[in-house]
């Protein structure tokens, strides 16, 4: 069962009054068959310990470490998957679809 944002939020909110680094992921866009839908949260913390959902295997790992990226040296990004490009074998979606995703420290 996947986390409500209501929870995935406030854990977000916990880790940071702990003084961890924590980033959050936000499926902003999608298009054909996505796993989860524009506005799924992942909210990933400095240690790699994570909760919520925004895509499933292969790309959920790639955003976990954009995320870890993102909490050492700051700023934001948005990231791209699907079946069209070179990574579809690495990292897309087998469900044929594409999903954007938006990963932002949290300070």
């Amino acid at each position: 069962m996947l986390s409500t944002d209501q929870t995935i939020l406030r854990e977000a909110e916990t880790w940071r009054r702990e003084g961890r680094g924590v980033a959050l992921a936000t499926v902003i866009e999608t298009w054909g068959s996505a796993p989860r839908p524009v506005g799924s949260h992942l909210v990933i913390e400095r240690d790699g310990n994570f909760l919520g959902s925004v895509s499933g295997g292969c790309v959920e790992g790639d955003v976990i470490a954009e995320s870890l990226d993102v909490i050492e040296n700051g700023g934001s990004r948005v990231l791209e998957f699907g079946v069209a490009d070179e990574t579809a074998w690495r990292a897309g979606l087998s469900c044929g679809g594409r999903i954007r995703v938006f990963v932002e420290r949290i300070d």
